[in-house]
Formats: structure tokens, sequence, C-alpha cells
């Protein structure tokens, strides 16, 4: 196993909430390759929801619940991944039918709570708050790449979070942690996971909040969040197929989650006045 792929199955293995694993080895090696079954892909609107019609057959969940979700464009989204695939089914390159289906099964019965938490708490963790004063060219990197960053998301949430260059890390106050939490809770369920999954791509709630609010691209906080790595790499030469295939797995988890998040807090109910 190489370093690169070691490097995606630990990212995996990270998402966790109590040491529960949302994402674990035995999931990904569960997805056996699979020959396409079908010809056609198509949408049906059914009591409000959109499915996924693979030829004459409903698509289903893991679980084997019906795939179901409220947004028409989320529902074409899905329905393109699986067009998309070719003479066998790559599932692990599906991620926004993955990301639907962990909100329709919510496996560990997570609620929206135990999810707006986990979000919140990792600010505690939070990569671009991490900054070293051990190496000055690395340091000046961080504070002209980062520090707007920071100073963008204090000024968003109204938080007064400050980064660290001592091994203890940042002090992020509890009062701090809930204005990111009432933030995250406004939001829908399946929106809720959506921010759990861009938290878990990037090791960062800031640079996840930055991306979904468009302070930056999806590219942009990609490349924030491997910074570190980046300007390493800069140093000591990179093996461009490795790290291509790393930087171009995480936009398109993150661009997944964006889109998801963007689909479910575009719908909404509208009610005529009487």
């Amino acid at each position: 196993m190489n370093a690169v792929t070691s490097k995606i199955l630990r990212l995996c293995e990270t998402s966790c909430f109590n040491k529960k694993k949302i994402f674990s080895l035995t999931d990904i090696r569960s997805y056996a390759t699979l020959k396409r079954f079908y010809r056609q892909t198509n949408i049906l609107k059914s009591d409000g929801k959109y499915e996924i019609i693979l030829d004459q057959r409903k698509l289903k969940t893991p679980k084997g619940n019906l795939f179901s979700v409220e947004s028409e464009t989320l529902a074409l989204a899905v329905a393109a991944e699986w067009d998309a695939q070719k003479e066998n089914i790559s599932r692990s390159q599906m991620h926004i039918t993955t990301l639907c289906n962990t909100v329709i099964d919510n496996p560990n019965n997570y609620t929206k709570y135990d999810l707006a938490n986990y979000v919140s708490n990792y600010l505690d963790t939070d990569t671009i708050l991490f900054q070293t004063e051990d190496d000055e060219e690395l340091y000046k990197f961080q504070k002209s790449e980062w520090d707007p960053v920071i100073e963008w998301f204090n000024g968003r949430y109204g938080t007064n979070i400050q980064k660290s260059v001592i091994m203890d890390g940042p002090k992020v106050s509890q009062v701090d942690k809930e204005k990111i939490n009432r933030h995250i809770l406004s939001h829908k369920f399946e929106s809720v996971y959506g921010f759990v999954y861009a938290v878990d791509t990037l090791k960062s709630v800031m640079l996840s909040l930055a991306c979904i609010d468009r302070f930056v691209n999806v590219e942009k906080a990609v490349l924030l969040s491997r910074l570190e790595e980046e300007y390493q790499l800069g140093h000591w030469g990179r093996v461009e197929w490795a790290h291509d295939l790393s930087q171009q797995d995480l936009q398109s988890r993150l661009a997944a989650v964006v889109l998801f998040i963007h689909c479910n807090n575009q719908m909404s109910k509208i009610q005529s006045k009487q």
C-alpha cells in the first residue's frame, strides 16, 4: 500500500463522533467491483420528493431504504453520477450518492445536535489555527494565506478565535463554540451532515465555512488545507501523479459537499397569504 493510498484511507477512518466511525476501512473494501447493470438513468417525482430510476428499477440505499431527496437539482446530480459510470460501477467515486445514502440511512442514528456539536468542537483542532514560528519561511506563508481566513471567520460569525504558535494549541471559548453551533443548527438535518463531511475533508471548520459561504472556492480551500504539505513539496519536489491524485480526490469530495449543502439550503416551502 503506497503513501497516498494510506493517507486517503486515514482521512476516511478519522471521521468519528465519540470514537464511532462514519467511514471505516471495512466500508471502503465493501465496494466490490460491480458491473453496470442498467442502460439509462432518470429521475421520478413522487409525493413531493425525487427518486432515481435505473432503467425500470428504483434506486435504494445500502440499508434497503428507498433513495429519495427533496431537491430536483440534487436528484439530477445523483443521476448524473450513475450515468457517468462505465463498464464497472466505481462507488467510491460517487461522492454525492454516498453522502445522500449516509443521510437517508443514518447508520449510527446521529441527531442534528450530535452533528452540530461535532463541528463546533472540531475548532479545538482546526488546521489553520495551528501555525509554527520554528520555520520562518513557512510561518510567513501560513500568515499570508491562513490569517485572512481567520479574520473573515471572526467577522462573519462574531467570534474571537485566535491562532496558536505553541504546542498547546488555540483556546476556543465555549461562547464562540455556541455561536458556531447555533449557526449549524439553523440548517436542515441534511445540510448539517454536509458540514460534517466538509470538516472531515479539510480538517478545518474555518475553511469549510469559508468555502460553503463562497469566501474561497473549492480549489483554494483544498490548497489551504494542504498548505504545509505544499510548502514541503516546493522544497523537496513532488510525485506528480501521486500528489495530484490526492488533491483531485479532496477537491471532488469537497465539491460534492458544497453542491449537496446548497441544494438542500435552497429548498423552501411557500405558503400563500390568505
